[in-house]
């Protein structure tokens, strides 16, 4: 009989002319990321990298998981005297704390609501250590190829910024246009309303005591983003935005500018008058959260975010066992009883991929075809 070969066929690639792979397991050596597509002679800051995975990594306080790792980036290609030499970049991240053994229940019990059926159901073997690739520290590539992205839209005048906006039922007040990255690093939760982020912590860890886990709400905001970005029909900014964000772990929901409010209103309401404007025409409200037709038009982007409770919980739970048997399982282990202030830079560095993507797609067709303003 022929030899058979099954080919693992996986979504580990993202973006067209910046192309971003990752690779790594939560319990495997290391974690990282190759980049491909960065302009050549482009400045490459390293303490900026290692800054926005430090604000990502475990253990930063007491509202986290408690595994403790340096998550210390090293670059193996791609840079030389400090400027990306336009070939792939390569960064790596080791794992350091791993507690393996805390997971043998989970070889043969299947986690309610993580990916483990899932897995097991897509390719008839999988890693149980720590939810092996679908655990939340594949994410430090995309944080790694995030910070590179946010160097591009930085040059444009572009900020990037996302806060925690509510926990459980928790909501917080807080004015997108004056909010700051020091008033949101200022909170344990990064969520820059004090009086909120008091309430938050004290759910989560209250949460934390129970053996149990809370859910709630990032808020996306783009200010300055470069106008034009986007493509009509598939490829539309929101549509590109939303693939990206509803990639991250425990994100469940996505919506930008007035979203699912927005169905409350009538036409006549919900329509964004343009202005006059000293640098051209401005929006009234910004309803559309920055883009229209699929294409930013300068305002600033504004997106929310939904990410559910943590799936791994210490509290016994009813699932079954490998063998389809009623099995009841109590998850041992360090896990974040609330995902929402780590996925904050996440959010980032995905919205800054998606839009240093589309930025050098638009700059492309712009050198070769240029448009008329």
């Amino acid at each position: 009989m022929a030899n058979v070969i099954f080919v693992r066929i996986m979504g580990n690639h993202f973006g067209r002319i910046l192309r971003v792979s990752t690779f790594g397991e939560s319990h495997g050596a290391a974690v990282g990321v190759v980049v491909d597509g960065l302009p050549y002679g482009l400045p490459v800051d390293l303490e900026s990298i290692q800054r926005e995975l430090d604000r990502r990594r475990p253990g930063q306080n007491k509202l986290t998981t408690q595994r403790k790792e340096a998550d210390q980036v090293e670059i193996l290609s791609g840079i030389f005297e400090g400027k990306a030499t336009g070939t792939p970049l390569a960064m790596l991240v080791r794992n350091a704390d791993q507690r393996s053994g805390d997971y043998s229940e989970m070889e043969r019990l299947y986690r309610p609501s993580h990916a483990d059926l899932a897995y097991d159901l897509k390719y008839g073997f999988r890693d149980h250590r720590g939810g092996g690739r679908s655990s939340v520290r594949e994410s430090i590539g995309r944080v790694a190829a995030g910070a590179l992205a946010r160097q591009i839209l930085s040059a444009q005048g572009c900020e990037i910024l996302s806060w925690v906006e509510a926990v459980e039922t928790i909501e917080a007040v807080v004015d997108p246009d004056t909010v700051t990255s020091e008033m949101i690093e200022k909170s344990l939760v990064r969520c820059p309303d004090p009086e909120a982020s008091s309430r938050m912590e004290a759910a989560i860890q209250a949460a934390r005591g129970d053996g149990d886990s809370v859910g709630g709400v990032v808020r996306l905001y783009v200010r300055n983003p470069p106008a034009g970005l986007g493509e009509p029909v598939f490829d539309r900014t929101e549509a590109l935005l939303g693939q990206a964000m509803l990639s991250i772990p425990a994100c469940k929901g996505f919506e930008i500018g007035s979203g699912f409010a927005g169905t409350r209103l009538r036409g006549s309401q919900h329509n964004d008058p343009w202005l006059p404007g000293a640098d051209g025409p401005r929006l009234a409200k910004n309803d559309s959260g920055g883009v229209q037709g699929g294409i930013t038009v300068g305002a600033p982007i504004s997106a929310r975010l939904a990410f559910k409770p943590t799936a791994t919980i210490a509290k016994s739970q009813d699932t079954v066992d490998k063998d389809g048997h009623a099995a009841t399982l109590a998850a041992r282990g360090r896990h974040d009883p609330c995902v929402v202030g780590r996925a904050v830079p996440i959010v980032e560095a995905m919205a800054a991929l998606v839009l240093a993507d589309l930025f050098l797609l638009q700059r492309a067709r712009a050198g070769v075809f240029p448009l008329s303003r």
